[in-house]
């Protein structure tokens, strides 16, 4: 599985929404705080891009030598129509201040300093040391995810339904091929929805009268979209078999 520092550097660097918090910035639309772009620094530096008249701008224009503590927080919203859309949450806090250099015109880098940082997701809740975070890297499918999952939900719901049949006469089975806790699998009415992907496997949201999730692991982990294909048509051949 992804580590947690894995899984929070994924959601920094993914297109999920983003909002500033700064203590004491009274009156800004929470939307003034969104940035444009986020990117990791090598030192696991989180820099924001604003438009330079921004709120955020001017507090740490405002602040200069004197620290300004922020918190960056990243909502991870399922790419498609699923019930309890929102997979997950990360925090990064630590100190802002601005970016040397240049950035797009208009637009000024803030960089955050991650002092604490701790995720809630589909996999649990777990903090995060700095260092760990400067270190992971980012699930190598995020930048396609979104798109993969679609495809998948539009495309191959077929497919995705049949990989209920892999988890055995009842969800959570010991002996299942995946993992699951919930209701009976083959329930009728039960509707697979492919709900979030990374280089280990994938998790399908079985809903109906209730509703569980179910985790498919791939063989070995994948590396790319290429790799990620041969591993989607083992785990569909595995269903039909």
């Amino acid at each position: 599985m992804p580590s947690a520092a894995e899984r929070t550097r994924t959601l920094v660097q993914s297109t999920c929404s983003a909002v500033l918090i700064i203590p004491g910035l009274d009156g800004a639309k929470p939307y003034q705080l969104m940035p444009d772009t986020r990117s990791v620094g090598p030192d696991g530096e989180v820099f924001l891009a604003f438009p330079a008249d921004s709120p955020a701008v001017r507090a740490a224009t405002h602040a200069q030598d004197d620290e300004l503590t922020a918190v960056l927080e990243i909502t991870d919203v399922a790419p498609v129509s699923v019930p309890h859309r929102i997979r997950g949450r990360a925090w990064l806090s630590g100190w802002l201040t601005r970016a040397p250099g240049g950035a797009e015109p208009g637009l000024m880098t803030l960089r955050l300093e991650v002092g604490e940082a701790c995720v809630d997701d589909l996999w649990g809740a777990e903090t995060v040391e700095p260092e760990d975070f400067a270190t992971a890297a980012a699930d190598p499918l995020v930048e396609h995810e979104a798109e993969l999952l679609q495809h998948l939900h539009s495309a191959h719901s077929a497919e995705v339904q049949s990989l209920r049949g892999l988890l055995g006469e009842r969800a959570g089975d010991s002996s299942a091929a995946g993992t699951a806790t919930g209701t009976i699998a083959g329930t009728p009415g039960t509707v697979a929805v492919p709900v979030a992907l990374d280089r280990f496997g994938l998790r399908v949201r079985f809903t109906g009268v209730r509703c569980f999730d179910a985790r498919f692991d791939f063989p070995e982990p994948v590396r790319n979209v290429n790799e990620l294909r041969y591993a989607m048509h083992t785990l569909f051949d595995a269903a039909a078999g």
